[in-house]
């Protein structure tokens, strides 16, 4: 039977990278090959409407963003040199060669290979036999021929691609993942042996996937002639940079980062706007808490962490509260801010600028100069301090769905750059003077409010404080008074007027994409309890006056933190009112934290804590055997 399967295979064909070059029939013709003039004329023509075009478009625009009027409002004249500036750019693209413009834009692919007896249909039924996932075992000839004996130092790794890769050993070559009923014989591979790096993930089986040019390349940065930092770019391919960089630090470190995964990432995706210099990644666990009824709808709340117990006392937090009758969440205020810090040679010049930042008539000008920046971005306040002949200008905007740090940077370097012409002596120190204040715990932000301001609250019943959170409304009450509001006191809290506030907002934070460390003023909170209805029910509140979250940028386009945000609705920009989501997702914060609020509070008075957390955040391994 083994030998009918194999004389029923076809064998597979060795490729090799090969060129193709065009016929001289299917070479594409210039667009001025259309025209009846002349070449001279046609170009000239051309060029003069381009030009012209471009010139009447600007200055509309120019106007049109002075009066502060939409740029989406185009009239017909306007239209009709939209249309004529498309024409000219193609037919000025097609005379100086569009091959060498798409040269520039679209990256050649590596992959292209061509057989060397076989025609075009033969190349598309390999790759469709490679796209099934029939494992190479059934129906195959996976013979292999001895390869040179040598010490393996092996990675078990599953492409993105799915290119093809070299097995280190027979049995691996029959186990190895490839297309339904290929001939998976070696025997027409380079004599030259492979490279092989150390990796292990998961129960994948054993094959290499290093090559002697990666071998180089390797060598080349451990040797300082070639930036780790430039792999990207020079390879064009950010798997391939991520694994290279890897096996180049473990053998500059010595240290083996066989637990820190490399496949299952799309590395494309974080190039030039999340990370740099990657080299696998962190798995994280995120659970779920919830169902959370806030503001009469239902959501489950993702929680990204490594504490036992967290996401489980956040969802008790969560039943109380939907047993009665859910919370209600009010956004007080939105806005982004950004401060620089300018320097002028005296107290007085200094003054002048605050007085004149702070004047109302002064306001529109300055609104029209930063709204520019962005068609979200817009101006709601300048505040000024003055420290001598430092001023400090605090600039407040909305930045819809963004969580709008850049958007608010881009406006204030359009004001500095305005002020420069009735200010020519001020000098601009940096852009942020702290006085904005990010990452930082500052009064200016627990007073004033950074990003989302929000309030939450909701009525616990007593027979729902008794039965689920197993503590009594009196013992709550004075526990809350005690700890989060005399204790903090004592301790000179700045916004820390809560049990654990930090800990449900990092845990979001991280499932949904955010900056992590943001959480340092997103977790400014207090939490107030008392007793109602005659002292049977609870009412809690939790008031976070600076959440700063976005459902856009960042970390929230990676495919896991956009999944969390789908789970809540509010991933990517709203369709229907502009900063819709964010918003939303702030709110989501609040009540969440409100629910981890109540619950541990509940377990600090009834004197859970120690308990549950022997029982759900100690590891039952044998730590000696594992450091063994």
């Amino acid at each position: 039977m083994e030998a009918s399967r194999r004389s029923a295979v076809k064998p597979v064909i060795v490729l090799k990278p090969s060129k193709r070059f065009p016929l001289v029939e299917d070479t594409p013709g210039k667009a001025s090959d259309a025209l009846p003039l002349p070449l001279y004329l046609t170009n000239a023509v051309f060029f003069t409407l381009f030009f012209t075009v471009v010139y009447f478009l600007l200055s509309r625009w120019r106007e049109k963003i002075r009066a502060s009027i939409p740029l989406h409002a185009v009239t017909f004249p306007e239209i009709v040199a939209i249309f004529a500036f498309v024409a000219s750019l193609i037919y000025l693209l097609g005379f100086f060669g569009i091959d060498f413009v798409q040269s520039l834009i679209i990256r050649p692919s590596g992959d292209v290979w061509s057989g060397e007896d076989y025609e075009e249909e033969n190349e598309v039924l390999l790759h469709e036999e490679d796209a099934r996932t029939v494992p190479c075992g059934q129906a195959l000839d996976c013979s292999v021929p001895s390869l040179p004996h040598m010490a393996r130092n092996v990675t078990a790794q599953r492409l993105f691609d799915e290119k093809p890769v070299r097995v280190a050993t027979e049995e691996d070559a029959r186990k190895v993942s490839c297309g339904q009923a290929v001939d998976c014989s070696l025997h027409s591979l380079p004599p030259r042996p492979p490279i092989v790096t150390s990796q292990k993930l998961f129960h994948e089986k054993t094959v290499i996937v290093t090559t002697e040019e990666d071998e180089e390349i390797i060598k080349s940065v451990l040797a300082g002639t070639l930036p780790s930092y430039s792999l990207e770019s020079k390879l064009g391919d950010c798997k391939r940079a991520a694994a290279i960089r890897r096996e180049a630090l473990q053998r500059l470190t010595g240290r083996s980062l066989s637990g820190l995964p490399l496949d299952g990432f799309d590395y494309e995706s974080i190039l030039g706007q999340c990370c740099e210099m990657p080299v696998g990644y962190v798995q994280i666990p995120v659970g779920i808490a919830g169902p959370l009824l806030l503001n009469g709808r239902e959501y489950s709340v993702p929680m990204a962490t490594t504490e036992g117990c967290l996401v489980a006392s956040t969802n008790r937090g969560c039943k109380a509260i939907h047993l009665s009758g859910g919370a209600t969440s009010i956004l007080l205020k939105d806005g982004m801010t950004r401060a620089p810090v300018v320097r002028f040679s005296t107290a007085k010049r200094a003054a002048e600028l605050k007085f004149y930042l702070e004047d109302p008539e002064n306001f529109d000008t300055l609104a029209v100069v930063f709204n520019r920046s962005s068609r979200f971005g817009r101006l709601q306040s300048i505040k000024c301090a003055i420290a001598g002949k430092n001023l400090y200008l605090r600039f407040t905007c909305s930045t819809g769905d963004a969580m709008g740090m850049n958007m608010v940077s881009k406006g204030v370097q359009n004001v500095l750059d305005f002020l420069q012409t009735d200010f020519p002596d001020m000098d601009v120190i940096g852009i942020s003077g702290n006085f904005c204040s990010d990452k930082k715990p500052a009064a200016v932000n627990w007073i004033e409010g950074r990003g989302k301001s929000v309030v939450c609250e909701a009525i616990i019943e007593g027979d729902v404080v008794r039965k689920v959170l197993k503590t009594s409304v009196e013992s709550l009450v004075e526990l809350n008074m005690l700890k989060n509001l005399t204790g903090s006191a004592m301790a000179g809290a700045l916004g820390g007027f809560n049990a654990h506030a930090s800990n449900i907002v990092t845990a979001i934070y991280i499932a949904t994409g955010q900056d992590p460390a943001q959480n340092v003023e997103s977790s400014h909170c207090i939490t107030m309890m008392e007793a109602v209805n005659d002292g049977k029910d609870l009412h809690i509140s939790v008031t976070m006056p600076s959440i700063e979250v976005g459902t856009v940028g960042g970390g929230t386009q990676l495919a896991s933190q956009s999944a969390c945000l789908n789970l809540l609705g509010v991933k990517g920009a709203s369709k229907d009112v502009a900063g819709a989501n964010s918003r939303m997702l702030a709110t989501i914060v609040t009540g969440a934290v409100l629910a981890g609020e109540l619950s541990l509070m509940s377990a600090l008075a009834a004197g859970q804590l120690v308990k549950s957390h022997m029982k759900y955040n100690r590891s039952s391994k044998d730590m000696s055997n594992l450091s063994s």
